[in-house]
């Protein structure tokens, strides 16, 4: 009988042994290429946390040296979370932020600037969208029509469609093109949602452009 349970135990052991043989080193491979994405990914959570609690700092700066209109301070403090994390959310928050600061207090070259590095480099497109409206709002004010209009061009998400069709309409009302301002307004109307309040400042606009919004598609 053990003689028996020997021979199945070495017939066992040599499966295993030819097993091993043949697919060993392909297991190893994947035992491996898994451990070093698990500590890859577990890695890039650490450093992106260090780099967001690092950026948050600075962006507190800026708000902080705006607040106290230190300007040289909030300059250098926006130069140094832009250099250091451009691609953090806080980065581009101390850019509308500094931009609204430097606009309040008539500093709108500053402000433009601020909001130029976000339109161009930002890495979160919901802000890049905001700083283009904000670039517009500033040329249509500057009476810069054309450049309001470039600014809108291009492709926003989607959530911000109604708000970049109204500033559009607003840029070529100012320019006397008020077929094309009304048809705007429209966009923006039908794009918006109903509860919004921003959506009865459009109405009044196509309100005074002769347009009864009843008759326009929700």
């Amino acid at each position: 009988m053990a003689t028996h349970l020997n021979l199945e135990e070495q017939e066992q052991i040599d499966q295993l042994k030819h097993f091993w043989k043949t697919y060993g080193v392909w297991i190893t491979a994947v035992v491996v290429l898994a451990l070093l994405t698990y500590s890859g990914w577990t890695g890039y959570r650490y450093w992106q946390a260090t780099q967001n609690a690092k950026s948050a700092v600075i962006a507190d700066q800026v708000q902080t040296a705006a607040q106290a209109k230190d300007w040289a301070a909030v300059q250098r403090a926006l130069d140094d979370v832009r250099q250091q994390f451009a691609s953090t959310d806080y980065a581009q928050q101390a850019s509308l932020a500094a931009a609204q600061a430097y606009q309040a207090d008539g500093k709108v070259a500053e402000a433009r600037a601020a909001l130029e590095w976000l339109a161009a480099s930002g890495a979160n497109a919901g802000y890049q969208a905001i700083a283009k409206l904000r670039l517009a709002s500033l040329s249509i004010e500057a009476k810069d029509y054309d450049a309001a209009l470039k600014q809108l061009a291009g492709e926003l998400p989607a959530e911000f469609a109604g708000l970049a069709a109204d500033k559009r309409g607003d840029a070529l009302l100012a320019q006397g093109k008020r077929d094309e301002a009304r048809a705007a307004y429209e966009q923006a109307y039908k794009a918006m949602d109903p509860q919004a309040d921003y959506r009865n400042l459009v109405e009044v606009k196509l309100n005074a452009l002769g347009v009864d919004v009843a008759g326009l598609a929700s």
